[in-house]
């Protein structure tokens, strides 16, 4: 499709509820910044944060780089995504992603969102492909159990969709929504011990941008306003850049983003 200029962008946007006001609770993103600054693994996205971050520090800086309401008196309800953010960051994480492709570097790309975000980053895999960048796809059919509430633990298997995008996968064939860093650890793994080729640039969210920013590798990504950590990282300079949305808006709803997003990175 046409890429819309910011403006038109912009009120898609918040048309959409992919930012401005957003339909993730308040109360949601208040306990999952409180499980974050109490160091809960599955809020941390496999970063080693540095600094000791309270739970109004990370509201502090969810305001800064996602535009949550300030008032930390704001307890209930619904919460905000400032547009204006969402924007530029995109505009950074276009950047990154041309200066990839002139260089023809090396990425990987995974999301624990495979129900919404896939086509995102089906379409800039494909693109960068195109300019002449290795999309590098290891450990597939990796796999390991994790907790489920209320039943026994579930097996879940690293698969690649088309253009070479990782998620998970559990038994039933089903993809699986996961915060977990435990899979891209497992392709850095892989990468380092069998092939000796390793990423220039993560394209990623969740544990899957978490792990491979807390490798040293450039991690570029999407989160949504009740996932502190790839902004917290971002502040200590582990994560280059993160994309303020909410990440479960119907998939379609995402591509006039993408189309913005290539042609930020002369890809489009």
């Amino acid at each position: 499709m046409t890429a819309p200029d910011r403006a038109a962008l912009r009120e898609h946007l918040v048309r959409t509820m992919i930012s401005g006001d957003v339909a993730t609770p308040r109360q949601n993103n208040l306990l999952h910044y409180r499980r974050m600054a109490a160091g809960n693994p599955y809020y941390l996205f496999g970063l080693d944060l540095k600094r000791s971050w309270t739970e109004r520090d990370v509201l502090e800086v969810m305001v800064e780089r996602c535009g949550v309401d300030p008032d930390p008196a704001h307890l209930y309800g619904d919460d905000t995504i400032d547009p204006e953010l969402t924007l530029d960051a995109l505009e950074a994480m276009g950047d990154r992603i041309g200066r990839a492709a002139t260089r023809r570097e090396a990425v990987v790309l995974a999301t624990g969102h495979p129900s919404t975000l896939t086509p995102v980053y089906q379409a800039v895999a494909e693109a960068l492909r195109a300019a002449g960048c290795r999309i590098l796809t290891p450990a597939a059919g990796w796999a390991y159990e994790v907790e489920v509430s209320y039943s026994a633990p579930e097996r879940r298997r690293l698969v690649y969709a088309p253009h070479g995008v990782a998620m998970l996968e559990s038994d039933d064939g089903r993809t699986r929504h996961t915060h977990d860093a435990a899979p891209m650890e497992a392709m850095l793994e892989e990468l380092a011990a069998e092939s000796g080729d390793w990423p220039d640039l993560a394209i990623a969210d969740h544990g899957w941008a978490g792990a491979a920013g807390e490798a040293g590798i450039d991690s570029v990504g999407f989160a949504d306003c009740n996932d502190p950590a790839l902004f917290a990282g971002a502040a200590e300079g582990k994560i280059e850049v993160v994309v303020p949305l909410d990440d479960g808006i119907s998939p379609h709803h995402y591509a006039p983003m993408t189309a913005y997003l290539l042609r930020r990175a002369g890809l489009g």
